[in-house]
């Protein structure tokens, strides 16, 4: 820091210490100000001229050092001045001594701020370069942090110094009249009979409600700014336009079509969205198979000779087809026309906020307009920019379905790059299915889940044959001929090796489905996925976002959640709106056995400082676990420290997914581990495992001292 910023701070940190040690709080104090004031009338009316200075030089001051007081002053304001004056000299002196505080902040820390933190500083200036002035004016209209924050908040920002100037006396000045005419009617009050005079009731009723009608004003104004630039139709085509036929567009649908609304959905691809085609369906038909030919194997532990079993993996892929086929009628157009969706085949961009281009396989052109529109877009397979993947080729979660389809055996060397539950899944499968399955993991295996979990994970994929390299980076693809390899580094320094693969699975992560929509064209703002308010709604509040694309889970059972709060706030929204509720959501991955979970686990209760005591079980106490000889497996709980009430579970267990809904139907409703443990639950059952948890959590909170006199209470009846 330059001897400049420290003269100046060193001054700052002076006045503000002198503005304490001499009584500053006190002599701007409302009680200093109830008894006094009769004197400073007097004063204000003998010396009008220095009074005005005097009272305007203070204001100044006190707003530039950010010291508490600005509040009384504005009061005294209208009961020296009355409304007008008193008006006007809040409002310059206000501002003036805001801009004196945001340029000290700027001198001060911008830099250095700036420095620390550039890359974050770069988005927010980003930001205010658009958006500045509607936003500092929505803070000073709607005032949700103090203003001294305000200003001095926005001086680490790139907000030109006169347009915070400009905006803040115009955002402030609606908010001053009402504390200048309060104080004005304060100061008129001869009696405790004045109390009852309708101007100050009313004074004060205008402070009461002064928040909401300037939430509305606000409200009112960033609407005719975003949609200044578009011209409104003045009439629709439709209530309702839905892009994308995955889960969350396909239940918006539903829904709008239940509510009598008039919707057209809109898909480029196939019904049904990933879920169907290449995700939940074919995995799980995929998984299945292989989970069987692992128990056929493994059947002598119960007393059953088997051979290992021949797996015919034509008819493996057509069981996969089936399965898609069967399910397909569900997410139909011809189901969705029958239920009064109006489903539209091909591109979907908007135009404008109210207007969709829909382009057909064929090229024809079409253009509908909506009241609303909700954006269901979905999600694609992240690849990475990894030297020579193109030239060796990769398979993804989508392409790898019609890769098998040509296929009359699994890969027999196979590459999977991830370790999330994609790649879990397909690494324990195919090794199942007599694939040589190496995984190469940047980090960890299931990031996610806690350390335990990872482990157990790990443990069980290494016992079915996969090879897993973890902390490995992969580093190219190579190809020689016909043969191709994956080159990976280890821990540091250490020397590269080379993997040779017939096929190469990715499986980093998915990403949102951003590009192609208009939505560069509107200016709506997205990070990894649309950015959206607690109401699902974008910038433009007729605009919805849902599912994969909205975000932050990449769920089907959460896309179908979010799509009902989009689909009523869409249709009305204008009667009421309801924010999405992202408190209980459960997920499972599909290994075996499953991982199942919902809220938070110890690693987040760690991350996000939250006090947690933990409940375990172990499946080798499950009499049901023990007859079927599959004890391996675990049940975790963690509950409020000394109560019942449940913070998140993790299940580790055949038909995790089927046990985990029990402590999401808690969860959901406010239901504690005593409620569980007073549930009858059938014998044998792998749900069984839940109410013996809640059991050991009772006997870890049994009432010491109550039991010991229920113990004397049973010497005293035995005599």
């Amino acid at each position: 820091m330059t001897r400049g910023r420290w003269a100046i701070l060193v001054l700052l940190a002076a006045a503000i210490t002198a503005f304490f040690v001499l009584g500053g709080p006190d002599f701007l104090s409302l009680q200093r100000l109830q008894t006094e004031l009769a004197q400073w009338q007097a004063w204000q009316a003998a010396h009008p001229v220095q009074a005005t200075a005097a009272f305007f030089l203070l204001y100044v001051t006190v707003t530039a050092l950010s010291v508490p007081g600005a509040t009384v002053l504005t009061l005294a304001a209208g009961a020296l001045f009355g409304l007008w004056k008193g008006t006007l000299i809040v409002s310059f002196a206000s501002s003036i001594g805001a801009l004196a505080a945001f340029l000290t902040a700027r001198y001060l820390l911008r830099e250095a701020v700036q420095r620390r933190f550039a890359e974050r500083l770069e988005v927010i200036d980003a930001g205010i370069e658009r958006d500045g002035a509607l936003y500092l004016f929505s803070l000073r209209m709607v005032p949700i942090f103090p203003f001294f924050l305000i200003n001095l908040a926005m001086g680490l920002t790139a907000i030109r110094a006169w347009t915070f100037y400009w905006v803040s006396q115009l955002g402030m000045l609606a908010g001053t009249m009402v504390y200048v005419n309060a104080g004005r009617q304060l100061a008129s009050l001869q009696s405790l009979s004045g109390i009852l005079s309708p101007p100050l009731w009313a004074s004060f009723a205008l402070l009461g409600i002064f928040p909401w009608l300037a939430k509305t004003a606000v409200t009112w104004v960033q609407r005719k700014h975003r949609y200044a630039p578009w011209s409104r139709p003045k009439r629709f085509d439709r209530n309702l336009i839905v892009i994308g036929g995955g889960a969350a567009g396909l239940v918006t649908a539903y829904i709008a079509a239940a509510t009598k609304a008039t919707v057209t959905l809109v898909e480029r691809r196939s019904m049904g969205g990933d879920c169907l085609n290449h995700g939940c369906v074919p995995s799980k038909a995929l998984i299945a198979a292989a989970n069987l030919a692992h128990r056929i194997r493994h059947a002598d532990r119960l007393g059953i000779a088997c051979r290992e079993p021949r797996i015919h993996f034509p008819t493996v892929v057509e069981h996969i087809r089936t399965a898609i086929e069967r399910v397909a009628p569900h997410d139909s157009v011809e189901r969705y026309t029958a239920l009064g969706v109006d489903v539209r085949l091909g591109h979907a961009r908007l135009l404008d906020p109210w207007t969709v281009e829909i382009t057909a396989a064929d090229g024809a052109q079409e253009r509908l307009t909506a009241r609303s529109i909700v954006l269901a877009t979905g999600a694609e397979p992240l690849v990475p920019p990894l030297p020579g993947l193109e030239e060796t080729g990769y398979l993804t979660s989508e392409t790898l379905w019609d890769f098998l389809a040509q296929c009359t055996e699994p890969p027999r060397r196979l590459v999977v790059l991830g370790g999330g539950p994609i790649g879990c899944e397909l690494s324990q499968a195919f090794a199942r299915l007599g694939s040589d399955v190496t995984q190469v993991v940047r980090s960890r295996l299931m990031p996610r889940e806690d350390d335990d979990v990872a482990d157990f994970v790990q443990k069980r994929l290494e016992a079915d044959g996969v090879t897993v390299l973890l902390g490995h980076t992969s580093l190219r693809c190579e190809k020689r001929g016909d043969r191709k390899t994956l080159v990976v580094q280890g821990p540091p320094d250490s020397t590269p090796r080379s993997i040779p693969f017939d096929a190469l699975l990715v499986a980093v992560g998915r990403t949102a489905r951003l590009e192609g929509y208009g939505l560069e064209t509107l200016g709506i703002p997205t990070h990894r996925t649309i950015d959206t308010n607690v109401y699902l709604e974008t910038i433009y509040p007729n605009i919805f976002a849902a599912g994969d694309a909205a975000g932050p889970y990449q769920f089907t059972h959460s896309a179908g959640h979010q799509a009902w709060y989009a689909a009523v706030n869409a249709l009305f929204g204008t009667i009421k709106r309801f924010a999405v509720d992202f408190s209980v959501i459960p997920w499972v991955t599909f290994e075996d056995p499953e991982v199942a979970r919902v809220g938070i686990n110890e690693r987040e209760a760690r991350k996000q400082g939250i006090a947690y005591e933990v409940t375990r079980y172990s499946l080798t106490e499950l009499d049901r676990a023990i007859t079927e000889g599959t004890t391996e497996g675990f049940l975790k709980v963690l509950t409020v420290p000394g109560k019942d009430r449940i913070l998140g579970a993790t299940i580790v267990s055949p038909h995790a997914g089927e046990m985990l809904a029990e402590f999401v139907l808690a969860m959901k409703h406010g239901l504690g581990l005593s409620k569980i443990l007073g549930t009858i639950h059938a014998y044998p059952s792998w749900v069984e495992a839940n109410k013996n948890l809640a059991g050991q959590w009772k006997l870890a909170h049994a009432p010491e001292r109550l039991l010991a006199w229920v113990e004397r209470y049973h010497q005293w009846m035995r005599g």
